[in-house]
């Protein structure tokens, strides 16, 4: 990969929005992490390791920083569950443009409510919640690209 083309994969991760993108070849291996995939929040990079596989997964006195108009956030989440995108596609808060938001911030869900939509390949794909509880944290923008595993909201469940 020459200097011009490694420019342009990072022009294309800076606007795309994307969390992390991985490139190998025999000769070298190349892993890129946008921690500022999302202009209203961020997840320190070391997280991004730290996060179990499984979904969901309580966090293990871990802690997402978010940034909104200036003012940091500190948000402790050893009690709160994750619902994590089970595949790579496009994120969406709505089922239609024209319809309002399957969940809000503060809202009580229970076990198999749909709490998003993720377009992959031309197919919407519902995504229900594996519990009951209430949405602390939406960790996505609407219409951004999301990665497999990578988490979506934060569900208190008590």
């Amino acid at each position: 990969m020459d200097q011009k083309e490694l420019q342009n994969l990072i022009r294309f991760i800076s606007k795309s929005g994307v969390a992390e993108v991985s490139f190998k070849t025999e000769d070298y291996e190349l892993k890129v992490r946008n921690i500022l995939a999302s202009p209203q929040q961020f997840i320190h990079s070391s997280l991004s390791n730290s996060i179990p596989s499984n979904s969901p997964s309580t966090f293990q006195n871990q802690s997402f920083q978010t940034e909104s108009s200036g003012e940091v956030e500190e948000i402790n989440h050893e009690k709160y569950i994750t619902v994590k995108s089970p595949m790579i596609g496009t994120f969406y808060r709505r089922p239609a443009p024209d319809k309002s938001f399957f969940v809000n911030v503060g809202d009580e869900i229970s076990k198999g409510t749909v709490v998003c939509v993720i377009e992959a390949m031309k197919l919407f794909n519902e995504i229900e919640s594996d519990v009951s509880g209430r949405i602390v944290k939406i960790l996505v923008e609407d219409s951004m690209p999301v990665e497999y595993d990578q988490p979506l909201f934060l569900i208190d469940p008590s």
